[in-house]
């Protein structure tokens, strides 16, 4: 399977499955061994998370405060929170989007986000964010229909708040006049962009686990692999022993190489 080309995971499950059949097989009496007890299990190869570069995530943030210049209102103010919200804090989507007005209400320089196990954790909340969010507020509070308790109710859903989906089509919006492939974005990979530009920054890493709101550090680990990838390509096409490396490798041209 793998010089098919087939994945580590797609070998599991297939072994899994074998495994399930074999002793399905021996529990009905129809066979004495398990073959596939002795396979061992494919090494799971970890996805590296879509990220974007930080000049990527100004360029978006720029696109949306021109966008609310322009065109000052309701819409352009939400989708400014939005992203600032997103990129300074790393929440979830389901947070982000269940947040309550009274999360943000005065001057505090954190919030606090109930995530995954009902676990608790407090997540600073940057300067431009709160801006934002403020500003956005000015506008909520004169809508008659946004009466409900959510920071991002939604105009069509009595006491609701803004669906994923729409969330979704926001950010692919605002990515398309930003230049970026909107295929690339959502608003996880702001949140993976959040936590890859903090340890690229020098943020340690338990830090960055409890505000993402991991249970394990391994998890968070995953974005150090992604660093460590970006190291290895500026290295290998910025360094200028690699560069000479390269030229004396191809040798000048109409010579055999090592003459």
């Amino acid at each position: 399977m793998d010089r098919q080309g087939l994945s580590s995971a797609t070998a599991a499950r297939r072994l899994s499955s074998l495994r399930q059949f074999y002793k399905f097989l021996y529990a009905e009496g129809l066979s004495k061994r398990n073959p596939a007890a002795t396979i061992e299990s494919p090494r799971r190869r970890h996805k590296l998370p879509r990220t974007l570069s930080e000049e990527q995530v100004t360029r978006l943030l720029e696109v949306a405060h021109e966008r609310a210049r322009s065109q000052p209102g309701l819409k352009s103010l939400r989708l400014v929170a939005l992203l600032e919200m997103l990129y300074a804090t790393g929440l979830r989507i389901s947070e982000l989007l269940t947040l309550t007005k009274a999360a943000v209400a005065g001057d505090r320089d954190f919030l606090v986000v109930r995530g995954k196990g009902g676990r608790e954790r407090m997540v600073p909340l940057s300067g431009p964010a709160r801006q934002a969010v403020g500003a956005y507020l000015e506008v909520l509070k004169d809508q008659e229909w946004a009466t409900g308790s959510y920071l991002f109710p939604s105009p069509r859903t009595t006491g609701g708040h803004l669906s994923r989906v729409r969330l979704f089509q926001l950010i692919r919006q605002v990515a398309t006049a930003a230049g970026i492939a909107p295929e690339r974005i959502s608003a996880h990979v702001l949140r993976h962009a959040f936590a890859t530009h903090l340890l690229a920054n020098g943020a340690d890493l338990r830090a960055v686990q409890m505000m993402l709101g991991h249970a394990d550090i391994s998890t968070t680990q995953i974005y150090t692999h992604v660093l460590e990838e970006r190291l290895r390509r500026l290295v290998a096409e910025k360094h200028p022993l690699s560069r000479k490396r390269t030229k004396a490798a191809a040798g000048p041209v109409g010579e055999e190489n090592g003459d």
